[in-house]
């Protein structure tokens, strides 16, 4: 596995799109994403998904030239059509106008429909909480899950993204699926010949297995927190389509595209200063931050952390030492991008 500059790889990730058809600033913002991604330590939303951003691009699920469209607003409550754009895109819209409507009411949500993949959506947590704001956004899928009890997917994964300003500059940014593993962890760590660290689904007999391989196979990845995340994310998809007046998981599999085209999404932005909170969340913050670092590790030499901190210390590490990268899907978006192969 080789380590790629950070510019170089944005740059290299720009102009696959770019060959693609997106205009020179929406291949530029697509591409940050996707390298942040992997800056970040999540290839699998990032430099993994280039190609098959490319390809749906290229099959017109996703309209290079769409623009999101206002449908309406009431209050702060802003909803918004995709447009089946670039789902990048569109999320880093929602979340910039959510951002200005809280700034002007304290709270600003914008409900996003017939929009695609967003990609990684810790994105926006790390956008809303280094502009200052809290965020809480989610979007549904189509089905890759089975609901608790069942074999066959019927739930999307719906991932969730919870953040805050932090004390001192890291904020607090959680992103997760409604799944134990998203099915890119899986391919990751599949790649990299490696077991997954807890069991992450069901293999071919119904066993719960930590094998990414044997879980792709059947396609029964375990919601986390079993009962509890498949109720989760249930809700998470109706609210979504409820606010924007949009597609829930079922909805999106009668549209039979890939990049969950055709999706719903909120975002939900919170202005602390509007507020007049900011320095009781820094206080809170610092708080939390100090009684968790004060825990008795369960494993010699690895402090407690809280979410985000592990990320900020990956990102240090690939802006010194380069983004790690699999050498054949680097091989793959180099010649997308028409540049001469390098390690």
């Amino acid at each position: 596995m080789a380590r790629v500059d950070f510019e170089t790889l944005a740059g290299c990730i720009e102009q696959a799109f770019l060959g693609a058809g997106l205009s020179p600033e929406k291949a530029r913002l697509c591409a940050r994403v996707h390298a942040e991604s992997s800056r970040d330590g999540v290839p699998s939303h990032g430099l993994n998904r280039v190609s098959r951003f490319v390809e749906y691009l290229n099959t017109g699920w996703i309209d290079a030239e769409a623009e999101p469209a206002l449908v309406r607003s009431v209050g702060p409550i802003e909803i918004w059509d995709g447009q089946r754009g670039p789902g990048v895109l569109n999320a880093l819209s929602a979340t910039d106008r959510a951002i200005e409507i809280a700034a002007d009411q304290g709270c600003g949500i914008v409900a996003l429909r017939n929009t695609t993949h967003w990609m990684r959506g810790g994105a926006y947590g790390w956008r809303a909480a280094e502009a200052g704001r809290a965020l809480i956004a989610w979007t549904n899928t189509e089905s890759v899950m089975p609901a608790w009890g069942g074999t066959d997917a019927r739930v999307g994964n719906n991932p969730l993204v919870i953040a805050v300003p932090g004390a001192g500059g890291t904020p607090v940014v959680l992103d997760m699926a409604m799944s134990q593993y998203s099915y890119g962890k899986l391919e990751v760590t599949r790649q990299a010949g490696r077991q997954l660290p807890y069991p992450g689904g069901f293999d071919e007999t119904g066993e719960l297995t930590s094998d990414p391989a044997a879980i792709e196979a059947t396609r029964r990845i375990l919601p986390t927190g079993m009962w509890k995340g498949s109720g989760l994310a249930i809700l998470l998809d109706v609210l979504a389509a409820i606010l924007s007046e949009g597609l829930a998981t079922d909805g999106i599999d009668k549209v039979g595209a890939g990049s969950c085209t055709g999706c719903s999404q909120i975002f939900i932005a919170f202005d602390p200063e509007r507020l007049g909170s900011a320095a009781h969340l820094q206080e809170v913050i610092a708080g939390m931050s100090a009684h968790l670092a004060s825990s008795t590790p369960a494993e010699a030499g690895r402090g407690v952390t809280y979410p985000g901190q592990n990320t900020m210390r990956t990102r240090g590490e690939n802006l010194l030492d380069g983004v790690p990268v699999d050498d054949g899907v680097w091989a793959e978006v180099q010649a997308l991008a028409g540049v001469k192969a390098q390690g």
